[in-house]
């Protein structure tokens, strides 16, 4: 086997089991990008970044990612329809076709890590079939000086093998893709999709269950941002709530857009690059994702305008889930390193599209732990095919598909680390006021930055508030360059009995979806549930 590039002298890929071939270690950006493109899979755009197509999956398949079940997990995973389990013979099996399969092929090796705080930083190895997945692999994890790479030890290894397809009836997947996490022999086995978001997932994942299980650290699937003053604020939110762009401020530093953990007063960043979706990307909209654009950043299944190779950010015509991935580095606003104190405000971002929650909202303990198990949002009509009214979205601790041990206990330490820390944790709904989507309008996202921008400057520490007679959320009665008739939901709506409806209707809803995690929850989280005076 030929093997090239900066690696650690006792390295060698067929140390992992595979054999013959080529490897490439550690190559630049533009070294993967050149080959990536002269292999035909990679197109050159007029922004100086690669475009590829991911193939059959441009998303995460939720379906087929397991965890191997043995005695680390038994006891610990959350198993169900999140965590699904994996036999440990059948991973034995499947891996060894996996280095079968990639073995006397030219390979490209990438030594990286995760989590900015060396305390947890734990060493990755990342083996790609393909030149720009492991581009990809520079881009998001963090990047081992050359005098580390040379003393590298790799704790955890991932296998990324798009064109291995799984055969269902022997190898114990339900189709012929695959992500499987196994925590014994910390290999993360990726087969049968190309796209890139299953390895930075995977790893996310891992870090979901070492962390707090084993370290008693919060992982936080959020964004970042740090003050003038040393200040940090966490924002959570799904999807379309405006967690990317409310956490970037021109007047703060973005410590990460996605992954993060916080231990005693330090909150850090666990990847080393951003990921960002590029549907309707603009300079106006997203001037700081837009500007990253550029040498080194990895397009994934951008359209391009007729006859150019400028890329059409409109166009949905593969998938609404165009990405981009690049450096943190391309982003000039930024903590370096990426981490900060001990949060004074965290976030919880919803789009209510019922309309019902207020704008802004201060949470109790119990209420932070509450919604914090909730990650609520709502779908509006036209996001997917079918929906014409809008739709509940549970997701739990905001990021559902990454964690491995029960929400509950996400929660818990949440609320535990408010407590320690004396941490304002605010509800701000990005989403309708004055009636449903279709009716009321959307809040406006300069009213939005403002109510943040006064949280951030302390306007609200000692305001009066209103107390949401079904959520029994907290409402300033006012707030800096807000008009005050906004700020109570019930306010807004001309048919006031109409509002009750449906304030109702969300709270039954909450209640729903909240059955599968009361036997895990303390008391504290269950009075915290709003009080619907109309049931379902």
């Amino acid at each position: 086997m030929t093997e090239t590039g900066k690696r650690a002298q006792s390295a060698t890929i067929s140390d992992l089991g595979i054999k013959g071939g080529s490897a490439h270690w550690n190559l630049s950006p533009e070294e993967l990008s050149k080959i990536a493109v002269k292999n035909g899979q990679a197109t050159l755009t007029s922004t100086g970044a690669i475009n590829v197509s991911t193939g059959e999956f441009t998303g995460r398949s939720p379906m087929d990612r397991f965890i191997v079940f043995d005695s680390i997990t038994e006891n610990s995973v959350w198993w169900g329809d999140v965590n699904l389990p994996f036999n440990e013979d059948k991973f034995d099996a499947l891996h060894k076709k996996v280095l079968d399969y990639l073995s006397c092929k030219e390979l490209y090796v990438r030594d990286s890590y995760a989590c900015a705080d060396e305390k947890h930083r734990i060493n990755i190895r990342v083996v790609n079939e393909y030149a720009w997945s492991n581009m990809f692999a520079y881009n998001m994890f963090l990047r081992p000086t050359d005098s580390e790479i040379k003393n590298f030890d790799a704790e955890w290894t991932i296998l990324n093998a798009p064109g291995f397809m799984a055969d269902p009836d022997t190898d114990g997947t339900r189709q012929h893709n695959f992500a499987i996490l196994n925590f014994t022999k910390k290999i993360i086995l990726i087969g049968g999709t190309a796209y890139t978001g299953e390895i930075k997932k995977g790893i996310f994942s891992a870090l979901n269950f070492i962390l707090p299980y084993q370290k008693n650290v919060l992982s936080m699937h959020c964004s970042a941002n740090v003050g003038k003053e040393g200040d940090t604020a966490i924002f959570f939110g799904l999807s379309g709530t405006g967690k990317t762009t409310l956490s970037a401020d021109p007047n703060r530093n973005l410590i990460g857009d996605d992954e993060h953990g916080w231990d005693g007063n330090t909150v850090f960043n666990f990847e080393g690059g951003c990921y960002a979706k590029c549907i309707d990307l603009s300079a106006e909209k997203e001037p700081d994702i837009f500007a990253a654009v550029k040498p080194g950043a990895l397009l994934e299944n951008i359209s391009f305008f007729d006859n150019t190779n400028q890329p059409n950010y409109t166009d949905d015509s593969i998938t609404q889930n165009t990405r981009v991935s690049y450096p943190i580095y391309h982003i000039e606003n930024i903590a370096t390193p990426s981490l900060g104190r001990n949060p004074k405000n965290i976030f919880f971002l919803t789009a209510d599209a019922f309309g019902v929650l207020p704008p802004v909202s201060k949470l109790t303990k119990g209420q932070t732990m509450y919604h914090f198990i909730s990650g609520y949002t709502a779908k509006v009509a036209g996001t997917e095919a079918g929906v014409t009214e809008p739709q509940t979205t549970f997701s739990a601790c905001f990021g559902a598909p990454f964690m491995p041990l029960h929400p509950t206990k996400y929660a818990e330490m949440l609320g535990e680390k408010m407590n320690e820390n004396n941490v304002n944790v605010w509800l701000i709904n990005t989403g309708w006021s004055g009636g449903k989507y279709g009716t009321g309008n959307r809040i406006s996202l300069k009213h939005t930055r403002a109510m943040i921008t006064a949280i951030l400057n302390g306007k609200l520490d000692n305001a009066d508030f209103t107390t949401h007679e079904v959520f029994g959320l907290h409402m300033p009665n006012s707030c800096p360059n807000v008009p005050s008739d906004i700020l109570s939901p019930k306010n807004t709506w001309v048919d006031k009995n109409a509002y009750d409806l449906k304030a109702n209707e969300l709270a039954n809803a909450f209640n729903k979806n909240f059955e599968q995690f009361a036997d895990n929850a303390n008391n504290e989280i269950l009075n915290a549930a709003p009080k619907a005076t109309i049931k379902n």
